[in-house]
């Protein structure tokens, strides 16, 4: 039995309904946790660090706390990925896709622990639907609670995973192709 093709007009008006719907409800807090340490920000001054360099008093002493130097946290955050939101989506619903989220998971999750696949899927594809690209501090911007956890002291290894993501991507296309 074949399905139908779902039109790609539908699909595209489908993200651009989930982002104009979402766009309101993005993450404004922050909470950054290494080990037993914890920094409650918003996302504007982790942003705000993220493109300029400039951390906070709040966040400058948190990555010093935690031993981490500042351009590498810097550039763990604005790691990008060339990714198109529809491919991003397709592969993200795939069981190769979900192992990933749950991996990712493990360093940006929601404050209660829960629903973290869905809530990084959606701030992904969303981060991918503005320009083609996704980075941690655009799924940050992009999370779909009102709070996003980060466990700092996976933070680059995380980066290195969403690089990782667009071969992940490529494989689990094939994988497509040949069905």
């Amino acid at each position: 039995m074949r399905f139908p093709r779902f039109p790609i007009y539908l699909l595209l008006a489908s993200i651009s309904t989930v982002v104009c719907s979402t766009s309101a409800h993005a993450a404004e807090k922050v909470v950054l946790k290494y080990g037993i340490l914890q920094e409650s920000l918003s996302v504007a001054e982790l942003s705000t660090f993220a493109e300029t360099g400039e951390a906070s008093p709040a966040l400058a002493s948190y990555i010093k706390l935690a031993g981490k130097k500042p351009d590498e946290v810097r550039d763990a955050l604005n790691k990008q990925v060339k990714v198109s939101p529809v491919v991003l989506d397709q592969a993200l619903n795939s069981p190769v896709g979900e192992a990933i989220l749950d991996e990712m998971g493990k360093t940006v999750h929601t404050a209660t622990d829960t629903a973290n696949r869905q809530a990084l899927r959606s701030a992904l594809v969303l981060s991918a639907s503005d320009d083609g690209k996704i980075s941690l501090i655009e799924a940050i911007q992009k999370y779909p609670t009102p709070a996003v956890e980060v466990e700092g002291d996976r933070l680059v290894n995380t980066a290195l995973k969403l690089s990782e993501l667009e071969g992940g991507i490529r494989k689990i296309l094939g994988v497509f192709d040949r069905l």
